[in-house]
């Protein structure tokens, strides 16, 4: 008996040594300091210029390109690109209305999903944790494949040609699930539910009024991660939607792409009016026109998730 408690205090003497020392790994000197900060001011424009370079070929006349090749200052500078694009006119509208509906829906609803499973499964006290645990953790393993999705959504949920068949298959996904369960479960005390349960708050009001404000970088983080999936999604779009009007901007970006490609290809078989235009496609710049217009207002929203996302990457990591 004297032993073990002669053990424990001492292992209590440890550890008050080892909190009220200085921690000698948290400390970085100053010239490591600036050594680092050259670093990252050299490799910041570098992650800039391949898309500044991107848009720059995207504004390079067709046969320049052809002619002289990829250059920073092309010898000729030219829209056609944009222009070819923009010839769809009202099509380009619609898409783009698409799929910002598509985008703000279906982040909306995916939050308020995976928020609400993954809260439900960080509550130790919820009785059937483990259970939903297994349930969410199967589809990240095994896949009911594409002809068996195709057929929940067309033959049972009835969602072809619908915008839903664009927002719902996208909304759950496992590895969201788990991510946020584990950013409540280290960021959301027990106690904090326990005392807000006492003064008689009920699970509706406690997730909304208390869970929700602690845990608004968790969920920018994987509303950011909804955001570029719908944003980027086309391959439902070719799965489940022929009606014109709910093509999303992606899909149809595609098929402008393919239609060039096609008649690039295929152009001795369209008689010599067929060459002349084959020839005056933008074949290489409107690739990268694409680019641009489908990145542009990822880019433009991603600062407003930025302090959240860097606060939802770093929750944890210091212990106070």
């Amino acid at each position: 008996m004297l032993k073990e408690k002669w053990k424990e205090y001492r292992k209590e003497k440890m550890l008050q040594q080892l909190d009220s020392a200085p921690c000698e790994f948290n400390k970085i000197k100053k010239s490591t300091n600036v050594v680092f900060n050259i670093i990252m001011t050299i490799l910041a424009p570098l992650s800039v210029i391949p898309f500044i370079f991107v848009i720059i070929i995207s504004l390079t006349d067709e046969n320049s390109l052809t002619m002289n090749g990829y250059r920073f200052i092309p010898e000729k500078w030219s829209l056609y690109a944009y222009e070819y694009i923009i010839q769809a006119g009202e099509s380009i509208l619609k898409s783009y209305g698409v799929t910002i509906t598509v985008t703000v829906l279906g982040t909306l609803i995916g939050l308020f999903l995976i928020s609400t499973y993954a809260y439900a499964l960080s509550r130790k006290t919820y009785a059937y944790r483990s259970f939903f645990t297994k349930v969410i953790t199967i589809p990240m393993l095994f896949s009911g494949g594409m002809i068996a999705n195709y057929l929940i959504v067309t033959k049972v949920l009835m969602l072809k040609d619908t915008i839903w068949a664009l927002i719902l298959p996208l909304c759950m996904n496992s590895f969201n699930v788990i991510v946020l369960r584990t950013f409540f479960k280290t960021s959301i005390p027990d106690s904090v539910i326990e005392s807000a349960k006492i003064d008689g708050a009920s699970e509706w009001r406690l997730f909304f009024k208390i869970v929700i404000p602690m845990a608004l970088p968790g969920l920018a983080t994987i509303g950011l991660f909804l955001t570029l999936t719908y944003w980027n999604d086309w391959f439902n779009a070719m799965m489940y939607i022929d009606n014109q009007d709910l093509i999303p901007l992606q899909y149809l970006l595609i098929k402008i792409e393919s239609s060039i490609d096609f008649l690039a290809s295929n152009k001795s078989m369209l008689g010599v009016d067929g060459i002349v235009a084959a020839a005056n496609l933008p074949k290489e710049t409107i690739k990268m026109a694409i680019i641009v217009i489908s990145t542009l207002p990822i880019i433009f929203a991603y600062p407003f998730f930025q302090r959240y996302f860097v606060n939802g990457l770093t929750i944890g990591a210091v212990k106070e």
